[in-house]
């Protein structure tokens, strides 16, 4: 299957270049989830993940961070990491003590239902803090307390909360926990795989705009893996496309909505309902003038 890619560049240099990519699930019958994916991460940019379920986006996800696990394989590929000091990372060659001081530090990742993934007999302050000390050791219990307090104020929770168990927060308050667990100790690149998915419309829409506003603010780049493609032609600023285990196409996201070469693609942007008009049809639509506030 052929792939359309756009060779209009991104926000900044890239970040993590992917290469090639193949991931295989070593069952009975093989299977090959991830095929040949070939893409790059720019430095502040939001890169979106599209596609249906199943076709390969949180496998790919966790290859470039290195998470999978047996019976999932890299078949070949490689995965690059180009760190702000100029150097490059080979994340594929690290071995496990390297791996462990890079995840979190370089590369950090919002699980798919990570609102729920809070332990309940623990407070967030207890938590957070436990993040800090797994990665970086050396600075006190106040010094930590003060960046715990820290994050949770850059994403719109009270730092007394620190004191709360995950119970007696709401969902959209606990993916905020999350999020700012990804973000202590700063990294450069964060995966989201569907973060807002179990929320309601108003909070996902508050949580996307924080999204965005820290994106500004500390000049992470974020790859944000959804199906849902109208979404993330509001916020991404350039968007691939999967089908069965492929990126299929790779543009910015305003040439994406007006220009998609693929079918795939094409399908997805056609099947959008419209919200005027009468009943029974499907229409096409596009970013709004809301829209582009979020970006």
């Amino acid at each position: 299957m052929s792939t359309t890619t756009s060779q209009q560049a991104g926000p900044g240099t890239a970040v993590v270049s992917v290469r090639d990519l193949t991931v295989v699930y070593e069952t009975e019958q093989p299977v090959t989830a991830v095929k040949g994916a070939t893409l790059d991460l720019h430095r502040g940019e939001i890169l979106g993940l599209a596609g249906e379920s199943g076709c390969g986006k949180t496998t790919l996800a966790y290859a470039v961070n290195r998470l999978h696990q047996p019976p999932a394989r890299i078949a070949s590929g490689s995965v690059t990491f180009h760190d702000r000091d100029g150097g490059d990372v080979d994340v594929l060659a690290l071995a496990d003590e390297e791996l462990r001081r890079f995840r979190w530090a370089k590369l950090s990742m919002v699980f798919q239902g990570a609102m729920n993934a809070l332990n309940p007999v623990r407070t967030i302050g207890a938590q957070l803090d436990d993040t800090l000390r797994a990665h970086d050791s050396s600075p006190g219990r106040r010094a930590r307390r003060e960046r715990c307090a820290d994050v949770l104020t850059r994403v719109g929770v009270d730092p007394g909360r620190l004191r709360s168990y995950p119970h007696e927060l709401s969902g959209g308050m606990r993916q905020r926990v999350m999020i700012a667990m990804a973000m202590l100790l700063e990294p450069q690149v964060m995966i989201m795989d569907e973060p807002t998915t179990a929320l309601d419309v108003v909070v996902q829409r508050d949580i996307l705009r924080e999204i965005v506003r820290l994106r500004d603010e500390l000049g992470f780049a974020v790859v944000f893996i959804t199906h849902d493609l109208p979404l993330l032609l509001e916020i991404s600023d350039r968007i691939a496309v999967m089908l069965r285990g492929e990126v299929v196409e790779l543009d910015t996201a305003q040439n994406l909505y007006r220009n998609a070469n693929h079918p795939y693609t094409r399908k997805l942007l056609g099947s959008f309902p419209s919200l005027h008009g009468e009943r029974g049809g499907f229409v096409r639509t596009g970013p709004t003038e809301e829209s582009e506030g979020l970006r």
